[in-house]
């Protein structure tokens, strides 16, 4: 396959990124009620494209390398997760009332071990009502995308070797999913529904929907679509997740931990495997297209940065508020994305000097020591130091 080949296939994909970050910043402005439901489609995203180089690895040789598959995923995620982490206890602290900084000191380490949604989920925070004091409330989706990568790499491995590999995944996947789907239905009538919406079980059907239209068997189905007919249920199913996020309206909305989630879900998943199957349709070249797919580039930075901006930055800027705060905020955002990528994320991902053999695990280690010095040495405030303003921004 030729590297303008690749790239074709990708583009649609990571226009659906853009969109998806684009929705949560939305969200999180107060302007996108729905919004968060971008998160769904990353996590869609992520379970149809870590499957597909899965499988890709079984067919070529046989086997997986877990070892190598979770070396190349830190690389791509924890580095800018540090750095981000790092840099945003330093600007609550300077910025920051005491009551978000003394959140932050105890969120940090759970961050850090990857395990922050279970942390909220355990300390019962009371996710869509006090997430505006936390400025790491964002990275539970991280962490459930961190332990699905832990658990489901292994899973294939085992299930998807052999003749019929592909068919033995694509029933784990969907028998997954459907658990999981009984599981958010179980916690999702509780009056916090924290558990539901940020649980690593609960949200699972997310990722295994992704990772159902990764295989062969679906996508065999789906090549079956003609063109015409492929674009037109595409143009369908973006206006479907569309208004979606435009009307649904936070926790509240009917039926959104009853089947909601899981529906918008496998929308988002056909839509991914149709594209996959047709990259350079004329849906394919409308997602794939210069302002979404540059912005799915940044994404995943984006994402870390836009939430302490949000929080941190004053009410209003220079006396705007509303949508030119907003301005502000994303301008921001996208400022430090694309140094984060530039300067981080890319240089850690293809190994440059510094980041390759030795001289990385010397980087590893000296990271790891200014993050854990920076956590120690940042002054804890008295409790009850400060008020607590639950009424700003309502995270995802």
């Amino acid at each position: 396959m030729s590297r303008s080949h690749r790239t074709a296939r990708i583009a649609p994909l990571d226009g659906l990124r853009g969109l998806a970050v684009l929705a949560v910043l939305l969200f999180h402005a107060g302007h996108l009620g729905g919004g968060f439901l971008g998160v769904d489609l990353f996590f869609v995203l992520s379970g149809f494209l870590i499957t597909g180089l899965l499988l890709g690895e079984t067919a070529r040789h046989g086997r997986i390398a877990l070892a190598a598959f979770w070396g190349r995923r830190a690389r791509r995620l924890l580095p800018a997760l540090g750095v981000v982490g790092v840099a945003t206890l330093l600007l609550t602290w300077a910025f920051g009332s005491p009551s978000v900084l003394l959140f932050a000191l105890d969120d940090a380490p759970w961050v850090a071990a990857q395990a922050v949604n279970w942390h909220f989920v355990a300390e019962q925070i009371g996710y869509w009502n006090a997430s505006g004091t936390r400025v790491f409330a964002h990275l539970w989706s991280i962490a459930v995308e961190w332990q699905f990568y832990l658990v489901w790499p292994p899973a294939v491995a085992l299930v998807g070797r052999g003749r019929g590999g592909h068919g033995r995944v694509a029933v784990l996947a969907g028998a997954g999913a459907l658990v999981s789907l009984a599981l958010m239905v179980v916690h999702g009538g509780a009056v916090d529904t924290t558990r539901a919406y940020e649980g690593t079980d609960t949200r699972a059907f997310a990722l295994l929907l992704g990772a159902l239209v990764a295989t062969v068997p679906v996508r065999r189905l789906l090549a079956r679509v003609p063109g015409r007919a492929s674009d037109g249920l595409c143009a369908a199913l973006a206006l479907v997740i569309g208004a979606a996020w435009v009307l649904t309206d936070g926790q509240n909305a009917p039926g959104l931990f009853r089947g909601g989630l899981f529906a918008h879900s496998a929308a988002c998943a056909l839509l991914i495997g149709l594209l996959a199957q047709d990259p350079d349709g004329r849906a394919g070249r409308l997602a794939g297209s210069p302002v979404p797919r540059r912005l799915g580039e940044l994404s995943y930075s984006l994402y870390l940065w836009h939430w302490p901006v949000y929080l941190l930055l004053p009410q209003t800027v220079s006396g705007v508020g509303g949508w030119g705060r907003t301005a502000v905020a994303i301008g921001v955002s996208l400022l430090a994305a694309w140094a984060t990528k530039v300067l981080v994320e890319d240089p850690v991902r293809f190994r440059v000097r510094w980041a390759a053999g030795r001289r990385g695990l010397l980087a590893l280690a000296a990271a790891l020591a200014v993050a854990a010095g920076v956590w120690a040495a940042v002054p804890q405030p008295h409790p009850g130091a400060g008020t607590v303003d639950v009424g700003r921004l309502t995270a995802p």
